[in-house]
């Protein structure tokens, strides 16, 4: 009788490890000095104006990219993308987004639903397919961001400079 596969745990996949890791230095590496309360890089980065979120953003789904490809469900993958989202948008908020990146550690969550997906025996291999539609809408909605910019842009340019007295 052949030895039966071993199924696949977070624990025991190095790749999984990674993302766990990642997701500690962006959301809970350090300590505020005298409390129990934790952050990490995303809120840092997002002090800086637009450049901090997408780069955050960029790692957050690099961390759900590298998830998809270990099993994580269409259902779940959604509900990352979902916290991800409200952290992006919330997150670009001035001040009160600076705030809300210190609390709401969006890659810890999702960190903690992938784990949950495996203990509950979810895992369901590749999710190459979800991934192609993922990158596909993630596209749509950039260049939808990008025409809305050029927009406001172009219809500042031309009636914000006249006088309307």
């Amino acid at each position: 009788m052949p030895p039966r596969p071993v199924d696949p745990t977070f624990e025991n996949d190095e790749r999984l490890r990674w993302v766990q890791s990642i997701a500690h230095l962006m959301d809970s590496q350090f300590t505020l000095p005298g409390t129990r309360f934790r952050f990490g890089l995303d809120p840092i980065l997002s002090l800086l104006p637009v450049v901090g979120n997408l780069t955050s953003m960029a790692v957050s789904g690099a961390l759900v990219l590298t998830m998809m490809r270990h099993g994580a469900s269409g259902s779940l993958v959604i509900r990352m993308v979902l916290n991800i989202l409200l952290d992006t948008i919330i997150g670009a908020i001035p001040v009160l987004g600076n705030i809300f990146d210190f609390a709401y550690k969006a890659n810890d969550r999702n960190v903690r639903l992938l784990r949950r997906h495996y203990a509950e025996g979810k895992y369901q291999g590749s999710g190459k397919g979800l991934l192609a539609v993922v990158l596909v809408g993630m596209i749509i909605i950039f260049g939808l961001l990008a025409w809305g910019l050029w927009e406001a842009v172009e219809w500042l340019w031309t009636y914000g400079g006249q006088n309307w007295w």
